[in-house]
């Protein structure tokens, strides 16, 4: 049985991909599910995080959103029984990797898969879906009424947000990266939000936000990286259509949330005092924090629950590519480890 692992180069530069022989699987656990995969989705590699928590090793398990049938379970599992489906997001010092016929998952990670939902639609769908909740139910506390701009909305993770943001009522505005973007976004449905294509940089995205919301500000902001410094100091792999802080900091409106993605935000005091007048809060996305303690598990597994359940019900229509063979599974985690697919990327064994 071969599985999919990410290999650091000595020199600490480009990662590679191999397939490893796997042994037999060890012994389960009381609590463990052995589960056959039937899709894994892939995404980055975090290795900053991992250096971060102690997590590095010579080999890092590729894939980590699964969905697959239970084959046998541990003694002490009550939440699952052979034959069932499940999805679940692999914790982040899994030594399993999802990219892998047979695993062994622990049952507090899992939750079930509606029987008429497809396996690489589920997978691909769940970790968009956790980072949309975390910032939208619990950094932002969307609510009926509110505006709120998700910034590059035709990513996987900007479409699953812009329809969860829709769905609880929220007045949406988008930024699109391309035409072929602002195309994919205004066939969205429900439809309703508001596009602008930043691609030809003749829009300012605060003057428009500003405009589009009679000068009042967006309640609430979902970015996919900003612009901390001038064009010449940024560094090259810096996506020029990101806004800069300073746009952010200008279209907030009083009161406002800014839910952030850039990990090295640098706020100086002007940036400070401008957020303490209008009463805003900035908070960091770091959707990994649920599985790093386990005082939320409830929490997290109702959060995968709501997802399938949306996902079943059409509320939630994910962006994803063709499902891959398991013999590309190498050259596609490449792809996705330079940031270089738009679209989610699902191996489907």
């Amino acid at each position: 049985m071969k599985a999919l692992y990410a290999q650091q180069s000595s020199s600490g530069e480009e990662m590679t991909f191999v397939f490893q022989e796997r042994e037999n699987l060890a012994a389960s656990r009381a609590h463990d599910v052995k589960v056959q995969v039937r899709a894994c989705a892939l995404s980055q590699l975090d290795t900053e995080l991992l250096s971060e928590v102690k997590l590095e090793k010579e080999l890092v398990p590729v894939g980590r959103e699964i969905s697959g049938v239970v084959l046998e379970v541990g003694s002490k599992v009550t939440f699952f029984q052979p034959d069932d489906e499940v999805v679940g997001i692999l914790p982040l010092d899994s030594e399993e990797s999802g990219v892998c016929e047979v695993i062994l998952v622990h049952e507090h990670y899992l939750v079930h898969k509606p029987q008429k939902l497809c396996w690489a639609e589920a997978a691909g769908t769940l970790r968009d879906g956790l980072r949309a909740y975390t910032a939208l139910h619990y950094l932002a506390q969307v609510s009926p009424g509110t505006s709120v701009l998700v910034l590059d909305g035709a990513s996987p993770f900007g479409t699953i947000a812009i329809q969860l943001a829709q769905h609880r009522g929220a007045k949406v505005i988008s930024t699109a990266h391309s035409l072929e973007d602002k195309q994919y976004l205004e066939r969205l449905r429900p439809a309703g939000a508001r596009v602008m294509d930043v691609s030809h940089g003749k829009i300012d995205v605060a003057e428009s936000c500003l405009e589009e919301t009679g000068g009042l500000g967006v309640d609430i902001v979902l970015d996919a990286g900003v612009r901390l410094y001038s064009a010449e100091d940024e560094p090259a792999s810096k996506c020029q259509l990101l806004p800069h802080k300073h746009d952010i900091i200008t279209l907030l409106g009083v009161g406002g949330r800014w839910i952030t993605t850039e990990r090295n935000l640098q706020l100086d005091p002007p940036d400070s005092y401008s957020l303490f007048l209008k009463g805003a809060t900035v908070s960091f996305l770091n959707d990994e924090v649920w599985n790093l303690s386990s005082v939320q598990q409830g929490k997290y597994l109702a959060i995968l629950e709501d997802i399938m359940e949306k996902l079943s019900n059409g509320i939630f229509r994910p962006q994803l590519d063709e499902p891959i063979p398991l013999y590309e599974a190498k050259v596609t985690m490449e792809i996705v480890q330079k940031n270089q697919a738009r679209k989610k990327q699902v191996i489907q064994f």
